[in-house]
């Protein structure tokens, strides 16, 4: 039981673990390439497969160069009072930093110290843009995208239409009609962003929430059975335990009565071997239709859907019970590492032989190579004369194929569906 404790923790640890990392992309809004992610506070809102959501502050850094325009002109020499401009870059430069940093980190966004770095990058950017105009309006769509990162709720999108109002605003009177395009990025960057952060959350709420239940799903298998070990042995040890005091004190006075004693304790030692093999069968090899249940209640359990189908006539014990095995395996390996929103279990029996297939729509993890519980199942199927693969599914997923010969069909010692 420690061993298989053990190996349960490392397993579910495992399942915690992202690779982090991150890049930068084009397109309206400036965050819809980012995909990083945060550290601390336990802002760590993940990802979904297939979409790119920002992790860390250092995905919105690179939009910065939106502001080279501005280097470049203070270069130049083009920028009237460059000193003044270097000063008002560093400043935004300084801001903007402090604040997409912040924006990873809950206690921090909330701080009311980022409420006033924010309002401090809105006055310098309005300031910039009124004294240089041109290139400086594209400090904007970065002011909109601090915003969407630091703010979150109703206050987001009274601000943003405050925001964008300024930005039109101000660069109608610098560049004319084409402010508008200047206020369309200033406001699709600050709500991209934002439903971007807040999709991320959700994605780490929703699983956390799946670990979570896997492991309650786990410890509740734990204790089922530590129980029912404890109810099975705790009368039959205090037995053992009595008459072997007894036997001790008789002995000096009595040796025939303390041999009486001794012979209780092998006749209640054997009894408690016999029931303990029992207990550990019926653990070991439940039932199909017992394991189809437990299976289908952890998937439900830890957020999986599942679909079970059966035809065909009932089983053999010996099938049954071996199937059963691969039910608890596949279904613990969707469970702890698949990442999947659906499962499905096939079982038909047709032809004479048993065929078994479970699916889930997850990422495929665990695919090569296959698992050591995976590789064992194979071995005793073989032993009897059937087959087990795994490997990636067709349409995406992870699939297990058990296939197992059926002799003889029956009623009597097969399983009722």
């Amino acid at each position: 039981m420690k061993r298989e404790r053990r190996k349960t923790d490392r397993d579910m640890d495992t399942d915690t673990d992202t690779d982090t990392g991150g890049g930068t992309g084009t397109g309206g809004g400036a965050a819809c390439g980012a995909a990083g992610r945060p550290d601390g506070d336990g802002e760590d809102p993940g990802h979904l497969p297939g979409t790119m959501l920002p992790r860390n502050a250092l995905t919105l850094l690179p939009w910065l160069l939106l502001g080279m325009g501005a280097v470049s002109n203070i270069v130049q020499g083009k920028t009237p009072n460059p000193w003044v401009g270097a000063v008002g870059l560093l400043v935004f430069n300084s801001l903007y930093v402090t604040l997409v940093f912040r924006a990873f980190h809950q206690r921090a966004r909330e701080a009311p110290v980022t409420r006033w770095c924010l309002l401090a990058l809105g006055l310098v950017t309005c300031a910039l843009a009124l004294a240089y105009g041109g290139t400086w309006l594209l400090f904007f769509p970065l002011l909109g995208l601090a915003t969407g990162a630091v703010l979150r709720g109703r206050r987001l999108g009274q601000v943003m239409i405050l925001v964008t109002t300024v930005a039109g605003v101000i660069a109608g009177r610098q560049v004319g009609l084409s402010a508008i395009g200047i206020a369309y990025g200033t406001f699709l960057s600050g709500m991209v962003t934002a439903a971007l952060l807040a999709l991320s959350g959700t994605v780490k709420e929703l699983r956390d929430t799946r670990q979570e239940l896997a492991r309650a799903a786990v410890d509740e298998e734990r204790l089922r059975f530590s129980r029912d070990l404890h109810d099975l042995l705790g009368h039959t040890l205090s037995v053992i335990v009595v008459k072997s005091e007894a036997a001790r004190r008789i002995a000096p006075r009595d040796m025939d009565a303390a041999l009486e004693q001794v012979r209780d304790i092998e006749s209640v030692g054997r009894q408690a071997l016999t029931e303990i093999r029992e207990a550990v069968t019926g653990y070991r090899d439940a039932s199909l239709e017992a394991e189809l249940d437990r299976a289908r209640s952890a998937l439900t359990a830890a957020g999986i859907e599942p679909f079970v189908r059966r035809s065909g006539p009932p089983l053999p014990a010996q099938t049954a019970a071996l199937l059963g095995w691969v039910v608890r395996e596949a279904a613990t390996n969707v469970i702890r590492h698949s990442g999947a929103a659906g499962c499905e279990i096939e079982l038909s029996a047709v032809g004479g032989r048993a065929r078994l297939v479970i699916t889930d729509d997850g990422h495929g993890v665990g695919s090569a190579p296959p698992g050591s519980g995976l590789t064992g199942l194979g071995e005793r199927l073989a032993a009897a004369g059937g087959t087990l693969r795994s490997g990636p599914a067709p349409g995406g997923g992870f699939r297990v194929t058990a296939e197992l010969p059926v002799e003889a069909w029956g009623h009597e010692d097969g399983e009722n569906r």
